[in-house]
């Protein structure tokens, strides 16, 4: 495992760290089909692998429900259950399409505060083969400016072979 000081980790570690997990990843869902045992399997081994993480999960596509995101498989605190297109930080990912990294959560408008203590946050919509909306992962941090551009990397790598 790279190695960690003061909950940061050298940029260089990181990315090597993140290309590592991916391939455990990759091997424990070999063979894996069942959507949910994939996302819970990734929020795990994810929250496992970075002392920066304070929440990490997935916030599902509800069919039921026009536009908004249902809580799906997560290690941490208790989540929001429900968040609509647009609205916070996952919700902007869920509208827009595209990766949200937040330095500072209290300066993003309209940010929703499932749990006090985040302070940063990275959100990444996961697609299917077809281009579907199908999530979007989470991941908060306690600390301000935990998440850079080697994050949202390898997060979307990540996320795009194990679900696109």
């Amino acid at each position: 495992m790279a190695e960690a000081f003061n909950d940061k980790v050298l940029t260089g570690d990181k990315a090597a760290r993140y290309a590592e997990v991916a391939d455990e990843i990759a091997s424990v869902l070999d063979g894996e089909t069942n959507l949910t045992a994939r996302m819970a399997t990734v929020a795990s081994m994810l929250a496992s692998s970075f002392d920066h993480y304070f929440w990490t999960g997935f916030y599902v596509v509800d069919p039921l429900k026009e536009r908004e995101l249902v809580v799906g498989p997560y290690q941490g605190t208790l989540g929001c259950l429900r968040i609509a297109y647009g609205r916070g930080v996952c919700g902007a990912a869920a509208a827009t399409g595209q990766t949200q990294l937040v330095e500072d959560v209290h300066a993003f408008p309209g940010h929703i505060a499932c749990d006090g203590r985040s302070q940063s946050e990275i959100v990444v919509p996961v697609f299917d083969a077809a281009g579907e909306l199908l999530a979007v992962f989470d991941v908060d941090s306690d600390k301000p400016a935990a998440f850079d551009t080697v994050d949202q990397a390898g997060i979307e790598r990540i996320l795009q072979a194990t679900f696109g």
